[in-house]
């Protein structure tokens, strides 16, 4: 029996990765952004890729005390001595509603890109008019639209875009979500951001990266903001004034049973 690999492997003299020597030709020679890349697709990336998808991982760090930060926080508070549960417990956090949208954002793209690519803007927006209305009709939203901090635009979404503008990796899933920022008001009778969260995933999507992947590269965005959360807790601790800020704010209420109406 055999397991074949084309990821690591080892002798008792050297080590392999992807087909190279893991000591001469990466370490020192393939930055860490490039390598996350290649182990996901085992296609080295251009350096304009590379570029784009350095670009999103940034955008995706860190921002700020948000739900994942405060329990990886509050986590090592409890359990000092558990790093790892620390950085898991906030990794755990991302989905629907924080690092989700990255996901959700580049398989709402790829599924409603037509056969035939429009040939310029005004194709692009009537495609995307379609399936914006369609959203609305079906009272579903458009993942990647909207912003609850940055109402008059986030301005990682034109940077982003201009990267891959530059590195001429300005492809159909970027060009859709473009549109939708331009004919969304049409239906929507009024004007929402197109969200960081939303433009990475359409780059990533662009980039050729596994579709069912996109929230893994936000993780991995996500895990280096959280050693910094980390690391700035060891410096100049919050988290303690954060439980208690709830834990002393609490106040008894009789109980509400639960009724099985409430799902109706």
């Amino acid at each position: 029996m055999t397991y074949p690999t084309a990821l690591g492997a080892s002798s008792r003299d050297t080590i392999t990765l992807l087909g190279h020597d893991l000591a001469r030709d990466v370490m020192g020679e393939v930055g860490f952004g490039e390598l996350a890349f290649w182990l996901a697709t085992q296609r080295r990336p251009t350096p304009g890729q590379t570029r784009v998808f350095e670009a999103v991982l940034a955008a995706l760090a860190d921002h700020g005390f948000t739900p994942t930060a405060i329990v990886t926080r509050l986590t090592h508070l409890s359990a000092p001595d558990s790093v790892q549960g620390a950085l898991a417990a906030g990794l755990l956090g991302g989905g629907s509603r924080f690092l989700g949208v990255t996901e959700d954002c580049g398989r709402f793209l790829h599924e409603h890109l037509p056969a035939e690519h429009p040939a310029d803007d005004a194709g692009w927006d009537a495609v995307a008019l379609d399936v914006v209305t369609a959203q609305r009709a079906a009272r579903r939203f458009v993942p990647g639209l909207g912003h609850h901090v940055h109402k008059d635009g986030d301005p990682r979404t034109p940077r982003l875009f201009a990267i891959a503008a530059d590195e001429g990796q300005l492809g159909p899933h970027l060009q859709l979500f473009a549109a939708i920022g331009r004919v969304h008001p049409q239906v929507l009778g009024r004007t929402l951001p197109l969200n960081g969260a939303g433009v990475c995933g359409a780059a990533l999507a662009d980039l050729g990266l596994p579709l069912e992947l996109l929230r893994g590269f936000a993780l991995l965005a996500r895990t280096a903001g959280l050693i910094g959360q980390l690391a700035e807790e060891l410096r100049n601790p919050v988290a303690n004034e954060i439980f208690l800020s709830v834990d002393l704010h609490n106040r008894s209420v009789e109980p509400t049973p639960y009724s099985p109406e409430e799902q109706q």
